[in-house]
């Protein structure tokens, strides 16, 4: 038997709209449940940025505002910015890291990047045996820093096989340098074993970016009567736009936290010519046992770090 109309209206809602809102419950209930399996997933990674990412920045920030050391009977003592003032005024080595620091940056970003580039652009192209120039310019990417950092050592000592190249290259009018123990050879030592080391990796990048180019565009420039030089200016290069800042930021916040090379090879180097801000901070911080000062300085280095970003983000924002 047909119910009217009237009947089923007299007890609620008409028949229609119960079935819509009961969709959108099981859609409401559907979607708390998705949330929730969401929140589950990221719980994990979330812990993990909170122990060994905030929490530590926090304790930093703590600790630069006093004498804490990492081994003491006495309770550590607020000194307020005495950290600071001592790392500008007080502590030449903090102001020959910081220099280093910047000149390392300075040379290595944009020989890096272009270097990268260039490489990009030549193994994009479609030639025999391009693959295998590929896997060789990556290699030292996914080798050990620390293994990179004990060949090259090797390779810098006065005996070692680039001063032994010079010799035979030279016939025996030049023997070289020592090239980690000179003042004035030892950062450019570490900067070129650096470049070497990472290009590969920014090669791939800069490579995935040019692939993402249409080759319509080329086509449409060389119609144009566009050359070679025209075309990456016109095409290849605003293609990049995206791919260049990511690189820029990577290599910038790599340079600026160079550690590892230092640690191996020079640990500071003659007078302190390789001596860098993370490389600093570590010295103090644990092994002269300055928790607070080694702090105040990783605090200042943060700082730096987020200026230089900012600054980089500014130049290479989308203009209207």
């Amino acid at each position: 038997m047909t119910v009217p109309t009237q009947q089923v209206e007299t007890h609620g809602l008409p028949l229609r709209e119960a079935r819509a809102g009961a969709r959108r419950r099981r859609a409401a209930r559907g979607a708390r449940e998705g949330n929730r399996s969401a929140y589950w997933m990221v719980a994990p990674a979330t812990v993990l940025l909170v122990l060994f990412l905030v929490v530590p920045v926090l304790l930093a920030f703590g600790l630069s505002f006093t004498n804490a050391r990492l081994i003491s009977p006495n309770p550590p003592r607020f000194v307020g910015l005495d950290n600071f003032v001592r790392a500008f005024t007080s502590d030449p080595t903090f102001v020959r890291s910081l220099v280093n620091t910047f000149v390392f940056a300075a040379v290595v970003v944009p020989l890096q990047a272009g270097l990268g580039l260039v490489m990009a652009i030549l193994v994009n192209q479609k030639l025999k045996g391009v693959t295998w120039f590929r896997v060789i310019f990556f290699v030292p990417v996914v080798t050990s820093i620390v293994v990179i950092s004990i060949l090259w050592d090797f390779m810098y000592q006065g005996d070692g096989l680039i001063n032994s190249m010079i010799d035979t290259i030279t016939f025996g009018a030049s023997q070289g340098t020592d090239w980690l123990g000179n003042p004035d050879t030892a950062l450019g030592a570490i900067i070129v074993l650096s470049i070497w080391q990472a290009v590969g990796f920014h090669m791939i990048i800069w490579l995935s970016g040019l692939q993402t180019i249409p080759e319509e565009l080329y086509e449409a420039a060389r119609m144009d009567g566009a050359n070679a030089w025209q075309q990456f200016k016109d095409v290849t290069w605003p293609g990049l736009r995206s791919t260049m800042v990511f690189i820029l930021v990577t290599i910038t916040i790599a340079a600026l936290g160079l550690f590892v090379q230092i640690d191996v090879m020079t640990q500071g180097g003659p007078r302190d010519s390789t001596t860098t801000l993370v490389y600093h901070a570590v010295r103090k911080g644990y092994r002269e046992q300055e928790t607070g000062y080694g702090a105040a300085i990783s605090l200042i280095f943060f700082v730096i770090v987020l200026v230089v970003a900012l600054i980089q983000r500014f130049l290479t924002r989308e203009k209207d």
